[in-house]
């Protein structure tokens, strides 16, 4: 059987064939940029899921499902993008809108509960059955795994904590609430603070190149980044008290910047009770998470019917 993932988010937008092992067969990505509307954004997973059935030299028909991670709340009950905070999608019956273009079911779920089922099934989160899974990217998501299933909460929309407010006074969110989390310990709000200290730090890559290479403004800034990080989770800590947590996104891999000082922060800065045995370590699976997880929500909900 083969299964295409697609993970929406806030920047990019990527697709994968996968076997019934998760495994990646093939790859497709684009800037979510160019996706302007609805229509658009169907037609587009349409033609992703056309090419890398062409480029696995399988029949479209022959994909079991189309999952689609999104940034943002779902209605996973009816396949449609309810709210995306750094994107411009309100309100999207995308289930619909893909399936009366290409007669094959859509799956939709939240971004960061397909990492965390990919994490789960076949990354970090092998073997530990209550973790919780941040993604740090353009926001901030948490897959909230117990007894190993995404916990959605009451309306399926559990795990949007980078809208937790840490200064009401604070920076203004997209969301229109001041303050929140994401603003200051996501991808965003690092690229943002190294670019006032030099507007050629544009991208995580060079920002980490220049605290290798000992940049002391970078240093403290990644310090300070970090700081924020560190008390995010430790609040996730005392509400979920996982065994786990896993630090995902593209930066993840920054296991000497990142990793290993919030780490160290987390247990600074949480009650004690709370730290015995909990670990925490960088998600496997880095940006291929979201489109693997996408095709496990398929087969765990497949398993669940």
């Amino acid at each position: 059987m083969k299964y295409v993932g697609v993970d929406i988010g806030g920047t990019n937008l990527k697709a994968g064939l996968t076997d019934e092992n998760g495994r990646l067969l093939a790859v497709k990505s684009m800037k979510i940029r160019e996706v302007s509307d609805p229509d658009v954004l169907a037609d587009t997973l349409v033609t992703l899921t056309e090419e890398l059935a062409a480029q696995g030299g399988i029949a479209v028909q022959d994909i079991a499902s189309v999952g689609a991670g999104i940034p943002g709340v779902v209605d996973i009950r009816t396949g449609s993008i309810v709210y995306t905070c750094n994107l411009p999608l309100r309100n999207i019956p995308l289930r619909k809108l893909f399936k009366r273009r290409l007669g094959l079911h859509l799956y939709v779920e939240n971004d960061a509960n397909c990492a965390a089922l990919a994490e789960y099934y076949a990354g970090a989160g092998q073997g530990s059955k209550r973790f919780v899974t941040i993604t740090l990217g353009t926001g901030i998501g948490a897959g909230i795994i117990h007894n190993g299933k995404i916990f959605h909460g009451g309306n399926g929309m559990a795990g949007e904590v980078g809208h937790t407010c840490i200064d009401y006074q604070g920076l203004p969110c997209p969301c229109g609430r001041r303050g929140c989390w994401e603003q200051y310990a996501s991808t965003t709000a690092l690229v943002r603070g190294a670019h006032a200290i030099d507007p050629n730090l544009k991208d995580g890559r060079a920002i980490f190149a220049a605290a290798e290479a000992g940049n002391p403004l970078v240093l403290d800034l990644i310090d300070r980044w970090t700081d924020e990080i560190a008390q995010g989770l430790a609040g996730m800590g005392h509400i979920f008290n996982p065994q786990l947590i896993l630090i995902g996104g593209g930066v993840s891999a920054q296991e000497k910047f990142l990793i290993e000082p919030v780490a160290a922060k987390v247990r600074r800065s949480i009650m004690p009770a709370f730290a015995e045995g909990l670990e925490i370590r960088a998600a496997q699976l880095h940006n291929d998470a979201g489109m693997v997880g996408a095709v496990y929500y398929f087969r765990q909900t497949m398993e669940n019917t």
